[in-house]
């Protein structure tokens, strides 16, 4: 297996934000190379404090488990949206923090045989789990109403009519089966000057990976799941890395933080909400000028913390 390399995001940030207690348990969603499960695990009491890291891609809970050995950390082989069913499963009812890069290990983008990537000609895969419907099934099955919607939603890509168009002819001849196949088949179906500013491949290889993975429902279970975990005063921190997550992480945040719901028109409170959580950071976390320097993935990360009062 090749190395399982990733830089993690915001490392410092992150961990002080969580303002990790050495008693406290608490849960990284997203163990990928275990850069931020063990800076926090490091903070922990051997004695009573523990990690529990959670991760759905079988090889990246092998390399956890290696990288969190002799630490107070237990590495669980589960999806983060089942975060709540893994740690009953363990006696865990309530953690003090929740941790969720929402990345893609760069493991996972540049090992070829995952096919995640444009760069390298793979079979198409991009499964995080390495189980179900792969990135080949579903460019090959989806119709072209499916595979447009997507493209607009998930990648935010303009040309998503023909680019979709192209997909379902190709199709017809012989399956895509590569991920250079469907590079080819974006590159022809964008301006040339488009082809010239960048690589045209990125929007529609994130749209058809967040598809694959079910990225944004996983994300809208894992929210309340998260929220629910806590115990009063514990911390929730998650890291972003497109529009369409961090738009639902700041809306899903604000209601946390939001009282009552009553209409504006309304003289008096008759919903009797009051908030369940306050905003630690006002607006987003991002990378500092050194961090873009050593990690260009860095430079679309948004971090967004909140802490649970009841």
């Amino acid at each position: 297996m090749e190395e399982f390399k990733h830089i993690s995001v915001l490392l410092n940030e992150t961990i002080e934000l969580l303002d990790i207690k050495p008693d406290g348990i608490y849960v990284d969603g997203t163990a990928g190379g275990a850069g931020h499960s063990r800076e926090i695990a490091k903070r922990l009491d051997p004695e009573n404090g523990r990690l529990y890291a959670l991760d759905r891609d079988p090889e990246a809970v092998k390399v956890a488990g290696e990288r969190l050995a002799g630490l107070p950390a237990q590495v669980i082989h589960a999806d983060f949206a089942d975060m709540r069913a893994a740690l009953k499963n363990v006696g865990v009812e309530k953690v003090q923090g929740v941790l969720l890069d929402l990345g893609v290990s760069s493991y996972q983008l540049d090992t070829a045989r995952r096919g995640f990537s444009y760069h390298a000609d793979a079979p198409l895969d991009m499964r995080m789990s390495s189980e179900g419907m792969s990135a080949k099934d579903l460019v090959n099955t989806w119709s072209y109403e499916d595979l447009r919607r997507i493209l607009y939603d998930y990648g935010e890509e303009k040309f998503a009519p023909a680019i979709a168009k192209a997909i379902v002819a190709a199709r017809e001849i012989k399956p895509i089966e590569t991920t250079g196949e469907l590079a080819e088949l974006v590159k022809s179906s964008v301006p040339q000057r488009v082809r010239r500013e960048k690589n045209p491949c990125k929007k529609t290889f994130q749209a058809v990976r967040i598809a694959v993975n079910d990225e944004m429902g996983q994300l809208d279970r894992a929210l309340d799941e998260a929220f629910e975990l806590l115990a009063p005063g514990g911390r929730l921190a998650i890291i972003t890395f497109h529009s369409l997550e961090d738009r639902m992480v700041k809306r899903r945040f604000a209601e946390f933080c939001k009282g009552c719901t009553c209409p504006p028109e309304f003289p008096q409170c008759v919903c009797g909400k009051t908030p369940r959580a306050k905003a630690v950071t006002r607006k987003p976390v991002t990378a500092a000028e050194e961090e873009l320097e050593h990690n260009n993935r860095s430079r679309s990360a948004k971090l967004r913390v909140v802490e649970k009062i009841k």
